[in-house]
């Protein structure tokens, strides 16, 4: 049996991880899947280095410390998990796994998921230091200003954003964007429909102000959870989804002075209130937003009025700044929404579903989907119960249906099956007025300033047509069987480094 401090728990029942940064930080140094940098600059040196590494195809997870102006022991990390592996490892996984494997083997864990409630304790690590009060500086931690063009200094980019439903008590937690305005106030920004907006506007209407807590140095399944919206319902804490991912409770501290659950294994947490827009606001932005463009802009948006600041002696900030996509700054989150797509559109009755895949620099605008097909109109069926999805539906451009030959995370498969079995005339399908959001690039602005968020999305059927499909001709290719054997027998040493 391990000891507590591992990074790992074990049981004879289960094995379960432990919910801190710190320990995922150790398991993906013994797999040597970590650089440390030493001297670099908060301002554009951090975010250009993760930048020119993340664009590599080998990149690693790449930790800050010694960073000019602050105190050695205070750090940054950044593309923490942004590897097929490296995710894998988050997750307790086999990190072999790669490709639809992974989302498979990642969709079987979420199709056993029992939801684990957090735990109250007294103590945990984030309450090594508190300041409140007038000893409150938000500067004091080497927030990064990531772009050039970046409208300021941004502390939470893979944060997770604590809020309590004042009506139902449900507690909520989101990733959103959180920037640096003063020693005493955040800006957080938050898209129209998401949760966290909807609890927020019932404290306003009420004439108060939210609590509102930001964690900026969290462990990447709570990063995950937060993320991924498809995950956690309304009224289901995604605390709760994390315990059942971790197969354990997330320890939380939720006392008088805490005033919502904080995550006890946490780096860094504010605390605070959010008055109404209408009270006080501040110019938000602009950010390089997921999509690899500045196109929500800037405007007023809401702010968080920080009253205490807890956090561990030489605390790690988690970064995930968003640039024009690589597949390795996207895999973490693409894998989550893959596994939620496809247990969504299976749950909706579409049969033989067969991978769902994220293309890379496409990110959630190609959404991939390799079916078996069993009957004629099988294929638009799939596409359109992926537009249903909570995860498919929003923000996106493409969806893509393949035969299950098609090896949804091969973009050249993709490619060579659009090139080949699509038939312009007939293979295309536009469906219009989508659920969109405001950092959408193609939206007109005349439409952004009637507040109209919606875009088209594009279906491209790219299976063989199922009336002749017996003669269409055949694909000369491995067979599945004989890649999973070669997989078996091989598979450790054409992954392999060296």
């Amino acid at each position: 049996m391990t000891k507590p401090s591992s990074p790992v728990h074990q049981s004879a029942e289960r094995i379960r991880l432990d919910l801190t940064l710190r320990s995922f930080i150790e398991r993906i140094e013994a797999a040597q899947e970590l650089k440390r940098i030493s001297g670099a600059n908060w301002d554009l040196e951090i975010g250009a280095i993760t930048e020119v590494s993340a664009s590599l195809s080998n990149s690693k997870a790449l930790l800050f410390d010694d960073i000019n102006g602050y105190p050695s022991g205070f750090r940054v990390i950044t593309n923490a998990v942004g590897s097929q592996k490296r995710s894998a490892l988050a997750l307790g996984m086999d990190p072999l796994l790669c490709g639809v494997r992974l989302v498979r083997a990642f969709k079987k864990k979420l199709e056993n998921l029992k939801r684990i409630p957090p735990m109250k304790v007294s103590t945990g690590p984030v309450l090594e230091n508190i300041d409140s009060g007038s000893k409150v500086d938000v500067l004091k931690f080497p927030s990064p200003k990531w772009h050039r063009e970046d409208g300021g200094r941004y502390i939470g980019t893979m944060d997770a954003v604590i809020l309590k439903d004042p009506e139902t008590g449900w507690v909520n937690i989101g990733t959103y964007r959180t920037q640096v305005h003063d020693k005493a106030t955040l800006g957080v920004y938050i898209s129209p429909g998401r949760h966290g907006k909807m609890i927020l506007e019932k404290y306003w209407a009420q004439g108060k102000r939210a609590p509102i807590a930001v964690a900026c140095g969290i462990d990447p399944i709570l990063f995950a959870v937060a993320s991924t919206p498809s995950l956690a319902y309304s009224g289901v804490s995604e605390y709760e989804i994390a315990g059942g991912l971790a197969e354990g409770p997330v320890e939380v501290i939720d006392n008088e002075l805490t005033n919502l659950p904080l995550p006890a294994g946490s780096e860094l947490v504010f605390l605070g209130e959010s008055p109404s827009p209408n009270e006080e606001s501040r110019i938000e932005g602009p950010f390089a937003e997921w999509t690899g463009y500045y196109a929500s802009g800037s405007r007023e948006e809401m702010i968080v009025k920080v009253k205490h600041v807890f956090y561990r002696k030489d605390p790690i900030i988690t970064g995930f700044p968003h640039f024009k996509p690589f597949y390795s700054t996207l895999v973490f989150p693409s894998l989550f929404k893959a596994a939620s797509i496809w247990d969504t559109i299976e749950k909706a009755g579409v049969p033989e579903v067969q991978g769902v895949w994220l293309l890379e620099s496409g990110y959630h605008n190609f959404i991939v989907v390799s079916i078996r097909q069993k009957y004629a109109g099988h294929s638009r069926q799939a596409a359109h119960a992926v537009l249903g999805s909570r995860s498919g539906g929003y923000h996106g451009r493409f969806i893509v249906i393949v035969d299950d030959d098609v090896d949804p995370s091969n973009v050249n498969d993709v490619l060579w099956a659009i090139g080949t079995r699509c038939d312009p005339a007939t293979s295309f399908e536009v469906a219009n007025s989508c659920w969109s959001s405001t950092i959408d690039p193609r939206i007109p602005p005349d439409e952004k300033r009637k507040r109209n968020f919606t875009s088209s999305r594009g279906i491209i059927d790219a299976c063989k047509p199922f009336h002749w499909i017996k003669e269409f001709p055949p694909a000369s290719t491995i067979s599945e069987q004989d890649f999973e054997e070669t997989m078996q027998k091989w598979g450790k040493i054409i992954l392999s480094n060296e």
